[in-house]
């Protein structure tokens, strides 16, 4: 199958596809390959992204074929990371190859006169857009290929699967999809979970977890270079209740002393009593660029120690890994 797409009035877009459960911060180095590749990158969180290469492949003289390939050489060396690559004239196009593509990773470029042919033998499910249910229903009609929902009048497809649901399920079978890529970051938060493994009513392991997260989320911050504006707390109940609450901070900050003050504030604020909770979630919000937050002059001499210990602790944590120092109360009841 010829690889080269042609550039002018068909789009050429790559779906990309992380390993599941890929820790964020990879993935955030993931797309900084990517905009080394073109500056129109969508992420699609949390582990996939949309790139636009019609400029691209005029600036890397390349097709697009060996674009995809540099960028699986480029994360798998630099990063550890494998990927799975999807390249075709639309988005629909791209994220359907992406997903047909073999884990651990490759690339399948897809070229604008082949798609009719390559979506046809497709199963229903393995159409971009396309879930389980639907599915189900349009097998349950006969419909077990995209080839065969390409051949049904939309009008059918409509009926059977809704108006907006059946009208992009039949363009999509076609191969028609006109939306753009379109340049996206990542949501300005950062969050951390504990999950308890049984429900706890034991007030000293919750105040623990939370001060685990505390931790977890500043090194987050700190090493990203960010600050958050403000704190969420969700925390989960058995019978699948939860409560959440947001507040800010006085000022932007990553350091683990303004983190726990506002996160204990918050735990404090939802009034456990005998509330059997099943686990937690503390999330960054609003977060500006740690140099942009202002710096205050402290008077506090023992802030200004722990501010210092903060940063050695920091050293140790990038030499020898995340979890190897931290508080006592975190070590001892949340690990």
């Amino acid at each position: 199958m010829s690889t080269r797409a042609t550039v002018g009035r068909n789009g050429v877009v790559m779906h990309v596809r992380c390993p599941d459960r890929l820790p964020e911060e990879t993935f955030r180095q993931v797309l900084e390959e990517l905009s080394g590749l073109s500056p129109v990158v969508q992420t699609l969180p949390p582990t996939a992204a949309l790139v636009d290469l019609r400029g691209a492949l005029r600036f890397h003289g390349v097709d697009v074929r060996r674009l995809g390939e540099v960028l699986r050489i480029r994360t798998i060396s630099r990063l550890g990371v494998d990927v799975r690559v999807g390249i075709g004239p639309s988005i629909t196009i791209a994220a359907t190859a992406s997903g047909q593509v073999p884990l651990p990773g490759g690339v399948l470029a897809i070229v604008p006169e082949d798609v009719t042919g390559w979506l046809g033998p497709l199963p229903v499910e393995a159409l971009h857009g396309i879930g389980p249910r639907q599915a189900a229903v349009l097998r349950d009609y006969g419909i077990h290929c995209v080839g065969l929902l390409a051949a049904v009048p939309p009008a059918t497809v409509q009926r059977l699967l809704g108006g907006k649901a059946g009208r992009l399920a039949a363009d999509r079978a076609r191969g028609i999809d006109l939306r753009p890529v379109v340049p996206r970051a990542l949501p300005a938060t950062a969050s951390v979970h504990h999950r308890f493994d049984e429900h706890t009513l034991d007030s000293a392991a919750v105040r623990a977890a939370l001060l685990d997260l505390v931790v977890r989320l500043g090194t987050r911050l700190r090493g990203r270079g960010q600050a958050a504006r403000a704190l969420t707390l969700t925390l989960k109940f058995a019978g699948n209740s939860s409560w959440e609450k947001t507040r800010r901070l006085t000022a932007p900050s990553a350091h683990e002393d303004d983190l726990r003050r506002l996160a204990y504030q918050l735990m404090d604020a939802a009034g456990l009593q005998r509330g059997r909770l099943t686990g937690l979630a503390l999330k960054g919000e609003d977060l500006i660029d740690a140099g942009q937050a202002p710096l205050q002059l402290s008077l506090d001499d023992s802030r200004e120690a722990r501010l210092a210990a903060e940063t050695a602790i920091d050293r140790v944590r990038d030499k020898f890994g995340p979890r190897v120092i931290g508080p006592a109360a975190a070590f001892r009841r949340a690990s």
